[in-house]
């Protein structure tokens, strides 16, 4: 099968890539890889495209999140063409829904309801929309199992909190966290791997508790912690390159020194 002029036109937008997808799985002349493919195998990579669009968007690397995005949108569109030779739905309908779910809920800009009032009063109108979409299901159904922990965590958190289900102060939270990181410590040589790991899990919970109650997101605030560490451990490295040595070639204290090193260095420049 030859090349059609749709899947070469710069211009083709959306059709195009449709188009292409399509090509890419016919069973007949398409990629190898491609036609093997299901939603099982393809859902990672819709994770990663989704981290790497946030990452662009934190390093504000502009001229790299065109790309980020359509490798995202082509997520999509693999999706949405495999449901399609399925026979559950088609691209078409994923649009209608989305579209459809946008109107219902912004009844303030869509509808007769007022746009007289604040962001935080339309998130909490939001979620009272979402409910009530939900029907009578229980508070914490629907928060997808396969979100980042730290993230469905904070999500779970918010969902009991709605209904009264959480600490009314941020010091209540702190003493927990001091409460569950002395278990830890206390139990760390008598409990198995299996015990061990729930309480740390335990504590991790409460973390995400107390970045909630700050208003901070604990998945964005770890992603810049590793940042950090990344540059500052490089700045190391590098350190240690001008000395002829690597990282193996060094010991703790010398690498110590040179992160205080790194610190100081980022706050004075």
């Amino acid at each position: 099968m030859t090349t059609s002029p749709l899947a070469t036109d710069p211009d083709g937008g959306l059709p195009r890539l449709l188009h292409i997808m399509a090509r890419l799985r016919d069973p007949v002349s398409g990629c190898p890889w491609d036609i093997v493919q299901d939603f099982a195998s393809i859902a990672p990579y819709t994770i990663e495209e989704a981290h790497e669009v946030a990452d662009a968007i934190a390093r504000a690397a502009w001229d790299e999140l065109p790309g980020e995005l359509g490798d995202l949108l082509l997520q999509v569109v693999y999706h949405a063409q495999m449901a399609a030779e399925a026979g559950y739905f088609g691209f078409d309908d994923v649009v209608r829904a989305i579209s459809d779910k946008m109107v219902a809920r912004h009844p303030h800009v869509f509808g007769t309801e007022s746009r007289d009032k604040s962001a935080e009063q339309q998130t909490a109108d939001w979620e009272r929309i979402k409910a009530a979409e939900r029907g009578p299901a229980g508070v914490l159904d629907g928060v997808a199992l396969g979100l980042p922990a730290l993230t469905r965590a904070l999500k779970l958190q918010k969902r009991a909190a709605r209904v009264g289900f959480d600490w009314p102060s941020t010091d209540q939270v702190l003493d927990k966290i001091v409460e569950e990181a002395h278990e830890l410590v206390e139990a760390r040589d008598s409990l198995t791997a299996v015990e061990l790991a729930e309480e740390y899990g335990d504590l991790l919970f409460v973390m995400t508790n107390l970045g909630r109650h700050l208003q901070l997101d604990p998945e964005a605030c770890l992603r810049a912690a590793n940042t950090k560490f990344t540059r500052r451990f490089k700045r190391i490295e590098e350190v240690l390159h001008a000395r002829g040595k690597t990282p193996a070639d060094s010991d703790l204290t010398e690498m110590d020194a040179l992160w205080d090193q790194a610190k100081a260095e980022e706050k004075s420049g």
